[in-house]
């Protein structure tokens, strides 16, 4: 019973989150506004729109592609449209219920392929370390780029740029003590976690140790370049947007991404998240939220396609 209505609010808080960010932007955004959007909508070029989810193919074939290197350190030759499929499927239901795509996506490795699944979900959690690492690594750069404009921002709105600091150094230390005690703790709860997550902690060694290991590293920045290229091709659909400069729509696609953990696949709080940045640069919020839209209903268009697709054919693929 607990965890039906865990599952529940799993799958209903971050919709109802998305929901009511799509009726706060309606309500407060003026007349004049929600017609730019009507226009924006009519007006875009979706040529761009189409080269944006032809670049995403890629995506979605090198995390698939990537995958097998890990797979294959651990001495499972998968099939490579079965990887695939299963990738498919897991964007799909990450847009039930935030990062639950993952768990599917072993369990459907495990089905069709025999791999263990705590030793599929251990590659896939090895994933997840090496894309926030890349992803930091974005964030890094688009706020040395952006330094001066955030700074003020923070300050407009009360936000002492000192305390953010201090808190990024206090999760620092936080996770160094974390990453100490794993190691050299012997007391008997940490060894026994151990025990019970060993499939998991080899399937994230593998990294480390795989002998493809810089193919794996090239496929992961490939994965995240192409998620910037689809956000970047995009501009290009609307003229208010096609002038803005690199280093602004790099801001644009942090705070996109970050967005899309907060609701079922960012629902709502995606163009929010994208309309803000962009407004701090002189888009109106009307022509931000369109194009904040433009690449969320084409994205998650593409990915509803493509799961359910991939969903069909597994078991027509892998009839015995």
């Amino acid at each position: 019973m607990k965890t039906r209505i865990k599952k529940f609010l799993s799958l209903t808080i971050p919709l109802l989150i998305g929901l009511g960010i799509i009726y706060y932007q309606y309500t407060t955004l003026s007349s004049d506004e929600l017609e730019k959007i009507k226009i924006s909508f009519v007006k875009a070029d979706y040529f761009y729109i189409y080269l944006s989810l032809f670049i995403a193919l890629f995506g979605f074939w090198s995390r698939a592609y990537r995958w097998k290197f890990a797979l294959q350190h651990l001495g499972y030759n998968t099939k490579f449209h079965n990887d695939l499929l299963t990738v498919c499927v897991s964007y799909l239901i990450n847009l039930t219920i935030p990062r639950s795509g993952e768990i599917s996506r072993a369990a459907l490795l495990k089905k069709y392929e025999g791999v263990p699944f705590d030793k599929a979900f251990g590659t896939i959690v090895a994933e997840r370390i090496v894309d926030m690492l890349i992803f930091l690594l974005f964030v890094a750069i688009g706020f040395l780029l952006q330094f001066d404009t955030i700074y003020q921002y923070l300050l407009k709105n009360g936000v002492q740029f000192e305390t953010l600091i201090g808190l990024l150094v206090a999760g620092f230390i936080l996770f160094i003590l974390f990453i100490l005690i794993w190691i050299y703790a012997e007391w008997s709860i940490i060894l026994k976690l151990k025990q019970k997550l060993s499939g998991l902690i080899e399937g994230m060694e593998s990294i480390l140790k795989m002998k493809d290991k810089w193919k794996y590293i090239f496929h992961s920045f490939f994965i995240w370049f192409s998620y910037l290229a689809m956000f970047y091709i995009t501009i290009f659909a609307l003229p208010e947007t096609a002038e803005i400069s690199f280093d602004i729509v790099v801001m644009g696609f942090i705070f996109g991404t970050i967005a899309i953990g907060f609701t079922n696949g960012g629902l709502g709080a995606y163009p929010l998240a994208v309309a803000s940045i962009l407004s701090l640069y002189g888009i109106s919020e009307g022509v931000g939220t369109a194009f904040g839209y433009l690449i969320w209903v084409s994205q998650t268009l593409l990915t509803i396609f493509l799961g359910l697709l991939s969903y069909l054919l597994l078991p027509l693929l892998n009839k015995k």
